[in-house]
């Protein structure tokens, strides 16, 4: 047994060595290329102005600005880790007891009050 669990530790190091030397070498290279003139650095204000959503930014960094854009981003992420959750029942249904069945129409349902929520709320009307 301790020689399975040293191979799986052994990956999982492997990975976290790879998955830090990818992108740490990838800054590097491209932190050369612009020592040595291969890799052209010209700032200029149009450049270096903040940019989001399509819009000009106006006022400074502490600007306020539309909720909406929030509310949906974290509505959008409820409802996407939904999806990632129903997939491996929907595919494991028929090997599922029925704890499992009722287990995923508590976790539906409680998703579909915070839904029936927001919509009371009316924050998911574009205003």
């Amino acid at each position: 047994m301790p020689v399975e669990y040293s191979v799986q530790y052994g990956m999982i190091g492997i990975l976290a060595v790879v998955a830090t030397a990818i992108p740490t070498s990838l800054i590097l290279i491209s932190w050369s290329l612009e020592k040595i003139g291969r890799r052209p650095k010209n700032p200029t204000d149009v450049k270096s102005d903040p940019y989001e959503c399509g819009m000009e930014a106006i006022g400074g960094p502490w600007h306020k600005f539309n909720f909406k854009y929030y509310m949906y981003a974290i509505l959008f992420v409820i409802f996407d880790v939904e999806v990632i959750f129903l997939y491996p029942w929907a595919v494991k249904f028929l090997d599922l007891s029925l704890f499992a069945l009722i287990e995923m129409f508590v976790f539906v349902g409680i998703l579909l009050i915070g839904l029936m929520y927001a919509w009371r709320k009316k924050d998911l009307e574009w205003r």
